[in-house]
């Protein structure tokens, strides 16, 4: 099972992770996508899958000498961000919710589950051109158009102040754009 995102989903759920993955023989997950470590994954499954995958690990290059500062990271990832992850849900649907408000942007609001918020918009072309540009110079980091789609990812250090400054900024970048 790819479970880029388990903990995400059991968060979002309700439930604990292992139901989520009681049917399949295999699963990881990132440590690095909500959970704050700055890399790392965890496999798991049966002793002779994981003696396999040490093998190929090994045959690939993927040894790790002297690891203990990012095995430390992920145990932290496990053991506490895990218990946090809600906030950055809540703090997705805020911010999308804010987000549907604006003019020329959807948001599918019941797809907002986890820290992903996906949405489109009917901005002009100078608008979607210079939307990285306008959004940098106000001291948010945001991703080009993608597939049709612009994507914002809530975490850790994405407080509900940050989000109210992203809706500001977006809501000045449009109204100079677009009147």
């Amino acid at each position: 099972m790819d479970g880029a995102r388990i903990f995400n989903a059991a968060t979002a759920l309700g439930v604990p992770v292992k139901e989520l993955t009681q049917y399949g023989d295999t699963v990881m997950c990132c440590l690095s996508k909500g959970l704050c470590a700055p890399v790392g994954s965890v496999v798991a499954g049966s002793r002779d899958f994981i003696k396999k995958a040490r093998k190929y690990r090994k045959m690939l290059g993927g040894g790790l000498r002297q690891s203990g500062c990012l095995a430390a990271c992920g145990i932290i990832a496990l053991t506490q961000m895990t218990q946090r992850l809600e906030q950055d849900h809540d703090n997705a649907k805020y911010l999308a919710n804010q987000l549907a408000k604006i003019k020329g942007v959807t948001v599918d609001l019941a797809s907002v589950e986890i820290d992903m918020i996906f949405f489109t918009t009917t901005w002009n072309d100078e608008l979607t051109k210079n939307y990285e540009g306008e959004m940098l110079a106000r001291g948010i980091k945001a991703t080009p158009l993608e597939e049709g789609e612009y994507r914002m990812v809530t975490h850790k250090d994405i407080t509900r102040e940050h989000c109210e400054k992203v809706i500001r900024a977006l809501e000045e970048i449009v109204n100079q754009y677009m009147g």
